[in-house]
């Protein structure tokens, strides 16, 4: 699998149409991703830094067109269009929320897919982008709470989030502030 390099990266995201602020976000969350990539690595777990690296760089390419909840999968449909590998589409169309299943995707209007993150990296690059508010690093709690005020708590994305965090500070071996 060829992935581009970080520079490479930086440049798609840019040529697409990307604003700074959108890039400096998708460098913030890929620090924070690989460094939960790293700390799993030490724990035993089996993932590819290189494509959590890219993919944590390119999850946001959908915003060159839309800021919308479909930035995801659009940002995925783009991948493809340049050629990137379906590892990359499918971190940048599954790191929406917690992931959007396929009656969501329905509902939304999104094109039929199943949106939820599913191999580690998905979920490293999709849970850390939870950890990020523009450039800034923030608690789950945080991101959590602003995803209740939008949704509402009954949203089922709610408790989605909620489960990815459990599994992300299990597989951590970190415990869960309540």
């Amino acid at each position: 699998m060829k992935l581009p390099s970080r520079d490479e990266a930086i440049k798609m995201m840019r040529e697409a149409g990307c604003s700074e602020g959108v890039i400096r976000h998708c460098k913030s969350v890929t620090r924070v991703a690989l460094r939960i990539a790293e700390k799993l690595k030490m724990r035993g777990y089996d993932l590819d830094l290189n494509l959590i690296e890219i993919g944590g760089l390119l999850h946001d390419l959908g915003r060159a067109k839309t800021h919308g909840v479909e930035h995801g999968a659009i940002g995925g449909q783009m991948a493809r269009e340049r050629g990137l590998p379906e590892p990359i589409a499918r971190i940048i169309e599954r790191h929406v929320g917690a992931g959007i299943t396929p009656e969501e995707a329905k509902r939304l209007g999104l094109p039929d897919g199943d949106y939820i993150p599913r191999t580690l990296e998905e979920k490293v690059v999709a849970y850390a982008d939870k950890l990020i508010e523009g450039e800034k690093e923030v608690d789950f709690e945080e991101t959590l709470n602003r995803f209740i005020e939008e949704l509402g708590e009954d949203h089922p994305a709610i408790e989605r989030m909620r489960r990815l965090h459990r599994e992300m500070m299990e597989l951590l071996g970190e415990t869960i502030k309540e």
